[in-house]
């Protein structure tokens, strides 16, 4: 799966999050966190974790 990277900078700015403190909140490595920002695909665990860990809907955060 893809993760829009423009939501997904969005969302870590609205909640005022860094890449660190996410990876950790998700239980993934803060290079997965970058891997993802840059515009890669990433597994469905994983992006289920990141929209977990964001307290948000995974469907808003795909492309």
């Amino acid at each position: 799966m893809r993760i829009d990277r423009i939501k997904f900078v969005s969302e870590l700015t609205r909640q005022e999050l860094t890449q660190k403190k996410l990876a950790e909140m998700a239980g993934v490595s803060r290079a997965t966190i970058n891997y993802i920002k840059s515009g890669k695909s990433c597994s469905d665990e994983i992006g289920n974790k990141i929209a977990d860990a964001l307290h948000v809907p995974l469907e808003k955060l795909l492309e």
